[in-house]
Order: structure tokens, then sequence, then C-alpha cells
């Protein structure tokens, strides 16, 4: 017999033990699988956020770090300027001003108009029902929250007004009407946001609203990198920052979220820990339950190597089985977690603390495997260096 076939039999001997061990190895895996999973859930959420824009450059003003909406003077120039540049297909202006919603019988809201000249909105949000605002003038798209909390379908009409944070406005009120309710990626997920045209949002501020943009978003013509373009960008305008959305990425990882890399670290080294005297605890108290067993098996001519390799196989079942339940486990728990984490105030409403990726299912085999061949070491070294004789003879006087 193998000595898959003899470390087989011996789980199955021991059925309690067996059991007991794969749970626990499916628990504590399941907690790591999830620290893996968080390690860079946040980093890939972003990336997948900002890349789903359809732009790959991102402008901001000169003192803007790549994701902070900092104004840009002159911002229409700007845009031209970019346009007319060789390696760019496409760009798009984006403006949040704060706003009061208006709606009879209830006192102001307060809200935030977005505004932008792209005609689907910049891939800012997505439409959950409603068309976009292209076609009807003074049209808007509004969030799933604000629809929901004031009964606002496609079709309605909105009063919108421009506020004005460091004095009083007397700023008439503006009609706008929904066409569509979406799904905004980047804001709060019960944020009240009004999304129109630049020109919309300039007549809620009575017109008189500067050239200013928070943010350029750039698509690059095909075949032709987002550095460069960002490169050219900068040649143009020295004034304003260009980056990529790698840049931006490479950024946050540095700068945000390394927090959670740690908090991962931490955990998954301690639940590796416990995974480790779990496997070997048990193993230990196996082999030493089955001292007697062992040495016959010496006796009879078993070679210390297939009995090592017995208890190794072992240790890879136990493992094994514990570790492929661990992920459905994890990532059932994972989605309770991220519902939990989401609930935070002012998170983006696209954005996830919990992401799979295939790195971290490769991640979890690999510490998985070290455990398991790390855990057999000292009970394998107590099996194959037992004295034969001197075990037998103890077994039978027991």
């Amino acid at each position: 017999m193998s000595s898959f076939g003899l470390a087989w039999k011996t789980a199955r001997r021991y059925k309690a033990r067996a059991v007991l061990a794969i749970a626990g190895v499916a628990i504590i895996g399941a907690l790591n699988f999830d620290m893996l999973l968080l390690s860079k859930g946040l980093l890939l959420s972003f990336a997948d956020m900002i890349n789903a824009q359809g732009f790959d450059v991102r402008v901001v003003g000169s003192a803007g770090l790549p994701a902070a909406r900092l104004p840009i003077a002159e911002a229409s120039r700007l845009l031209d300027e970019i346009r007319r540049l060789p390696v760019v297909e496409e760009a798009a202006m984006v403006r949040g001003e704060a706003a009061s919603i208006l709606v009879p019988g209830r006192p102001p809201t307060a809200g935030v108009l977005f505004g932008t000249d792209h005609r689907t909105g910049a891939g800012a949000w997505t439409l959950v029902r409603g068309t976009g605002f292209e076609h009807v003038r003074s049209g808007a798209v509004i969030s799933t929250a604000l629809a929901s909390a004031f009964g606002v379908e496609p079709g309605m009409t909105l009063r919108v007004k421009g506020r004005l944070s460091d004095r009083l406005s007397a700023l008439p009120p503006l009609d706008v009407t929904v066409t569509g309710v979406g799904d905004f990626r980047f804001e709060a997920a019960q944020e009240f946001i009004v999304a129109t045209t630049l020109e919309t949002l300039s007549a809620a501020f009575g017109g008189l609203s500067r050239d200013e943009a928070d943010l350029v978003l750039v698509a690059s013509r095909a075949r032709v990198s987002p550095e460069r373009t960002a490169a050219a960008i900068r040649r143009v305008r020295p004034d304003v920052r260009a980056f990529s959305n790698q840049d931006v990425v490479e950024n946050f990882n540095r700068n945000n979220f390394a927090y959670f890399r740690q908090i991962s670290t931490v955990l998954s080294a301690t639940t590796g820990a416990f995974t480790f005297l779990l496997v070997a605890t048990l193993l230990t108290v196996s082999v030493n339950q089955r001292l007697g067993e062992v040495a016959a098996l010496r006796a009879l001519g078993i070679s210390r190597q297939r009995i090592g390799a017995t208890l190794l196989w072992e240790s890879a079942l136990l493992v094994g089985a514990g570790g492929a339940l661990a992920i459905p486990i994890g990532l059932a728990l994972a989605r309770v977690l991220d519902d939990l984490l989401r609930r935070m105030p002012r998170l983006p409403a696209g954005a996830h603390f919990f992401v799979f990726e295939p790195q971290a299912l490769a991640s979890q085999a690999g510490l998985l495997a070290a455990t398991a061949a790390v855990a057999a070491l000292y009970p394998l070294w107590v099996a194959v260096s037992l004295p034969i004789a001197e075990t037998l003879r103890r077994e039978i006087v027991s």
C-alpha cells in the first residue's frame, strides 16, 4: 500500500480527530483568506473605479494630489488645448458645487450639484433607470439616495439652488428635469447628488460661476500610453499636474492603504501560527497514540522514508481538506464583513474592502502548503527516530 493510502486509512480510522482538524483549519483558513482579500481590497476596488470611467489620465490643479479635487483655473482653455493634442482621443471636464435641494413641503436639503461637459457623465455614474441628460435642456441624473428620499423619478421636476459656503446666498432656485437615476461610484452611497451639464450648473449660480474645474479626465488614443499623454499635457500646461491611472493607484497604495496591508500581515501571521499549532498538535497526539503501531510497521520492514511520507500525506490531507472548505467560508464571511464596513460614512459607493483576486488564492494555497509541511516535522521526527524494540516492549508491558 502506498504512503497516501496509509494516510487515507488513518484519517478514516480516526474520524473524530480528522473532522476536528479539518474544521479547525477551515475556520482559521477562512479568516486568513479574508485577511489576504483585505490587504489589497480597497486598492483593487479603487483601481476598478477609476479604470471603469473610460479615461486613463487625470489632470488636477498644480497643488493637487492625483485624486484631489482642487480648482483648475481657466479650465475651458485647458480643455481645448488638451483636445487638440494628437495623442488625445477624448477629454471631459468635471466640477462639483454645494447646492440646496428644494422639495415642496420640506426644508432645503444639502446636496452636491455635479457638472460635466461629457454626454454620458464621464463614467461617474451607472444608470439604474431612465436616460442621460444629453438631449434634455436642464436635464439631470440624480443619485439613488435622492430618488428614494424624496420619491423623485425620471420625468419629474426638481428645484436646486447654488450654495455659497462663505456667505448667505440670494440666488434664485433653478428647475431641472430628472431624466435618470444612477449609482455614483465615487460619492458616498447616501449622498444627495444632482448631475447635469456645466451650463446648467452655471445657471444655478446665476451664470456668474468661475471658469474652474475640479478635474479633467483624458482618454489616450489607441496604442498611446497614458504616461506619454500625461507628459504631453504637462508640456502644454506646466501649471497643472497630469497623472496616469497607474500613477494614481500607486500613489494611493503608498500613502493611503499601508494600514490595511499592515493589519493583513499581522493577522495572516497570527492565523498561520494557529493553523500550525492545531495541525502539529493533532499530528503529534496521533503519533504518540500510535507509537506501537509505528514501531510494528518499522519492525515489519517499512522504511523510515515511507512512514515519514505517510505523515506528510496525512498532514496534507487534513490541511488540504480544511483549506478547500476555507475558500467558500471565507468568501461568505468576506461578503458579510464588506457589507458592514461599507456602511462607514463618506465611503464611496463603489468601494469594497474585500476583493477577490487570483493572487490571494495562490498565496492562501502556498501558506497552507508550507504550514502542512512544517507542522508535520516534529511528529515525523518522533515517528522515524523512536527505538523499535523498546517501544514494542513498552507497549506490551503497558
